[in-house]
């Protein structure tokens, strides 16, 4: 559609054009993505830009567009407001609940809209308005979007897969902004070759002398702005080039140089612009004119457009380059900058958040008044989930603050909230720049916890790390505050899960515990006591929760309910609590929580055969994980993804995972990854028919000094080891690293390790006592398991088969070969049947169901409209366009063989 575009244009990009031609075309087809241009100041993102919005408003489609601000950053949803603006109209097909987020969120009613519900409408609203027509969405200088408008438009951009979308952003290279976090696809606008760069110099300034042309071209090696924009900061009587300092500040310095040329009241106006560059016209010019002290009217903005500094987008005016804004900004003098934020505090007195940025960058020095306003403002950005937008409050209100001590809590207070976020750079910064000293044991107790999510690395003498935290709670809790202290025991256990830790360690967490008196069935001392001493407090702690009755809408007990019971084995009852607390995390928004909590069940859920809800719900965690920064649940998404792509016969993408997992910054020191990765590797080679391979991979896990070892996790390992050691002749030497499994399994009897146990003792018993044990294993705790009652049967069909008992052998068999058809375990199906093949049996393939050709987020839309959720329903439980889930429907329909959507049910059940 948009071939015809001329990319002579633009002297040298036509491969950058081409590109983002075909992204528009194919957005116009109905296929949505986003692209990312990233390059330094001038490389000609910006120009890039304006070819596909000048391409998209020629064809009519619809076009918005909005550019990040430095001194807006803290403004939350500041640039989504001036995004959306125009789309205003499509509202009204919004629900009420997301058309009330929207208004709250741009201070058109009153509200504290959650940052997710937030997103959620925004994508639905630009989902509407690309029904109508398709839609281009523009984004210049990301770096410096507020943090909620990015984190919204990162979302948005991630789910625009099945809408006539198209999401275009420009973003400084080396800026760590939302589009990198989020993994959105980027393009990298690399200068100009010789040729173009002498092509274009010689069309701007086609007069100079040789001498300077070539003293040009050295100098703006090959940025397209400098060779546009430098020609005219020549004198022309003496062709002096401006001297030889940094491109960007010669750049600054031309448009500096451009905009002297203007009135004393249009440079004002200027100034004021930059100020706020999202002022609508008529207060900029009240603004200008009281700050020149004389009139500045549309003539003066007249001026200032016809030096081509600034132009009209809508009923906003906004410079041509944002280099343009800043030259503007740093070059005025400090006098007049301070005033142009004093008199826009004034003249924006309907929009008092935005007021208060002004009155605070009007201020130089200290002010408390500013300050304590600053931190109110950071409460009520926290209570509607615009988290950045909080840690930037209360990072100014720090700057503003007098006395030191409280500059530092400020400062704590900032880290805090910015590592809930997975934030870790900003958190770090924040503390940085704080005076430790100053810190009595309550906030030095807030320092570890923000510590032990942002530089949890930093301290890798676990052991160490945990007497430190184990002081500092018995510190926090002399002076007074019991939740803290529990917290941070919370933080020293978690070291226990996720590092390993000596028993000196582990039992001084276990005493300081003791010492806080707190009731048995609290939830912190059921998931302390349990990651920290789970052999000797097991037992008692599953009395416990066999007797509790949690209250059901108090997400973080649930949450340290299900680690506690998953941790100790008790698998079923850990997912039903992790199940609770994920719906309110997902009720709430809360997603990088949610995330955590969907990577830690599904690991579990995978033992339990559910392997369809577990591709769905950990690709789901892996997505929110990557857009909140949360590396570590990140992580754990791919090792869930890894072992279920092993089971089921794709080792490829298997490998991709484990790749991913060892490449991320979490691959050492994290046993309880490293010991799930290395079980899937371990998976792999055994599938693959590499016994020894796999059995000497699976018995690193047994060797405490091992990093891929972990002293609870390592008897989830067993059957594994089991299946290699019988495939490898390894028998006896398995037996002697699980020789301590039974008494285990007494000691703590949850139903994970009696399944463990239960398996090894049959798959390695000799052939006399081999009939009892399976006996034992197929009616116990292991034969209620598909995943493993199936993989005993193979075992036990093998052996009586080599033991000429056929008839007994085919029923096993036969019941394997079913089980491991509907899990869609196709290598261990394959194995069943090639066993049965042995016996003289025939086994049809197994044929190919819809589940094998439904994607994950597929089947889990298809599975809830089953349930009768209708399409926005959907849509707003697994955060996506209700476009997307229609789309997803009728792609979905022809695959399972039925054509109206009350057949769903039928066919799901069909294939679960």
């Amino acid at each position: 559609m948009f071939g015809e575009i001329s990319r002579s244009a633009l002297i040298g990009r036509d491969r950058y054009s081409a590109v983002l031609v075909d992204l528009l075309d194919r957005a116009v087809a109905g296929n949505g993505s986003a692209m990312i241009l990233r390059g330094p100041a001038g490389i000609g993102k910006s120009a890039l830009l304006s070819v596909i919005r000048q391409a998209a408003t020629d064809q009519h489609l619809t076009v918005v567009s909005a550019v990040g601000v430095e001194n807006e950053a803290g403004l939350p949803f500041a640039a989504l407001h001036q995004l959306l603006r125009p789309l205003h109209s499509e509202m009204a097909k919004l629900p009420v609940s997301q058309q009330r987020s929207l208004r709250a969120a741009f201070g058109q009613e009153d509200g504290s809209p959650d940052l997710y519900a937030v997103a959620l409408a925004a994508l639905q609203l630009v989902g509407e308005a690309a029904a109508v027509r398709p839609t281009v969405l523009i984004l210049d200088d990301l770096q410096w979007l507020d943090s909620c408008s990015a984190d919204v438009l990162g979302f948005l951009a991630r789910r625009i897969g099945s809408d006539a979308v198209l999401v275009l952003g420009a973003a400084r290279t080396g800026s760590e902004d939302s589009a990198r976090r989020a993994g959105l696809p980027e393009i990298t606008v690399e200068p100009l070759d010789e040729q173009a760069a002498a092509v274009l110099l010689e069309a701007q300034a086609p007069t100079l002398s040789s001498t300077v042309r070539q003293r040009l071209l050295r100098q703006a090696d090959g940025n397209p702005l400098a060779l546009i924009e430098l020609p005219r900061a020549i004198r022309e009587t003496t062709e002096r080039v401006i001297e030889d300092f940094p491109l960007t500040a010669r750049l600054e310095a031309a448009f500096a140089t451009r905009s002297a040329e203007l009135s004393e009241p249009a440079r004002t106006l200027l100034v004021v612009l930059a100020a706020d560059v999202g002022c609508d016209v008529g207060r900029l010019l009240r603004a200008a004119t009281e700050l020149a002290g004389t009139p500045v009217g549309t003539g003066h903005l007249q001026e200032a457009i016809d030096a081509g500094l600034v132009e009209m987008a809508g009923a906003l005016l906004r410079f041509r380059h944002p280099l343009m804004r800043s030259a503007t900004y740093v070059r005025a003098p400090l006098t007049q900058r301070l005033g142009a934020h004093s008199i826009l505090a004034e003249v924006l007195s309907g929009f008092p958040d935005r007021q208060l940025w002004h009155r605070a960058a009007a201020t130089l020095g200290t002010d408390d008044a500013i300050a304590a306003r600053l931190e109110d403002y950071a409460q009520r950005s926290r209570a509607c989930g615009a988290i950045m937008a909080a840690v930037a409050a209360l990072d100014r209100a720090a700057e503003l603050s007098e006395r030191p001590d409280r500059t530092t809590a400020l400062l704590l207070q900032a880290a805090e909230l910015a590592s809930e976020t997975g934030a870790r750079r900003e958190a770090v910064d924040l503390l940085g720049r704080a005076d430790l000293s100053v810190l009595g044991p309550i906030e030095r107790a807030r320092l570890a916890a923000v510590e032990e999510v942002v530089a949890f690395q930093r301290y890798g003498d676990a052991d160490r790390r945990i007497r430190e935290l184990v002081d500092i709670a018995a510190d926090v809790h002399a002076a007074g505050n019991t939740d803290l202290a529990a917290g941070i025991l919370w933080c020293a256990a978690a070291r226990c899960s996720s590092q390993d830790a000596a028993e000196a360690s582990r039992k001084s967490i276990a005493a300081q515990l003791d010492s806080l008196a707190l009731p048995a069935h609290d939830p912190r001392v059921l998931a302390v006591g349990a990651l920290s001493l789970p052999w000797e407090r097991g037992e008692e702690i599953l009395e416990q929760l066999e007797q509790l009755e949690p209250d059901r809408a108090d997400a973080p007990a649930l949450r340290l309910l299900g680690y506690t019971a998953l941790f100790l084995g008790d698998f079923r009852r850990g997912t039903a609590y992790i199940d609770d607390a994920a719906a309110i995390s997902r009720s709430q928004g809360r997603l990088g929580l949610l995330s955590g909590i969907l990577g830690a069940g599904n690991w579990t859920r995978i033992w339990l055969g559910d392997w369809d809800r577990v591709r769905a719900e950990s690709e789901e965690a892996r997505t929110f994980a990557e857009e909140s920064g949360q590396e570590f649940y990140a992580a754990t998404g791919r090792v869930n993804l890894a072992m279920v792509a092993a089971l089921r016969g794709e080792p490829d993408l298997a490998a991709d995972h484990l790749r991913a997992i060892g490449a991320g910054p979490l691959s050492t020191g994290m046993r309880c990854i490293q010991i799930a990765a290395q079980q899937t590797r371990g998976m792999l080679l055994l599938l693959a028919g590499r016994a020894e391979d796999a059995f000497a991979t699976l018995a690193r896990v047994y060797d405490p000094a091992d990093p891929v070892s972990h002293p609870m996790q390592c008897w989830w390992v067993a059957p594994e080891l089991a299946d290699a050691a019988v495939a490898s002749e390894n028998i006896g030497v398995a037996r002697e690293f699980l020789a301590d499994l039974p008494l285990l399994s007494k000691r703590v009897p949850t139903s994970m390790l009696c399944v463990v146990d239960e398996y090894s003792r049959a798959v390695l018993a000799d052939d006399t006592d081999a009939d009892a044990a399976y006996t034992v294993a197929l009616n116990g705790h292991a034969g209620t398991w598909p995943l493993y009652r199936a993989r005993l049967q193979l075992h036990h069909g093998r052996r009586l088969r080599r033991l000429r008992r056929t008839s007994e052998a085919r029923e096993a068999l036969r019941e394997a070969r079913d089980t491991f058809d509907a899990l869609g375990a196709a290598p261990l199906a394959l194995a069943a049947r090639n066993e049965l093949r042995a016996t003289g049996e025939a086994s049809t393939r197994r044929s190919p169901t819809a589940r094998d050709q439904l994607t994950a987020q597929e089947l889990q839309i298809a599975t809830l409209a089953a349930e009768g959720l209708t399409n926005r329903q959907i849509a707003e439980k697994l955060y996506l366009s209700h476009r997307t889930v229609g789309s997803h429907l009728y792609r979905i329909y022809p695959r399972l063989g039925i054509t109206r959507r009350v057949e769903l049910v039928g066919a799901i059940s069909a294939i679960s």
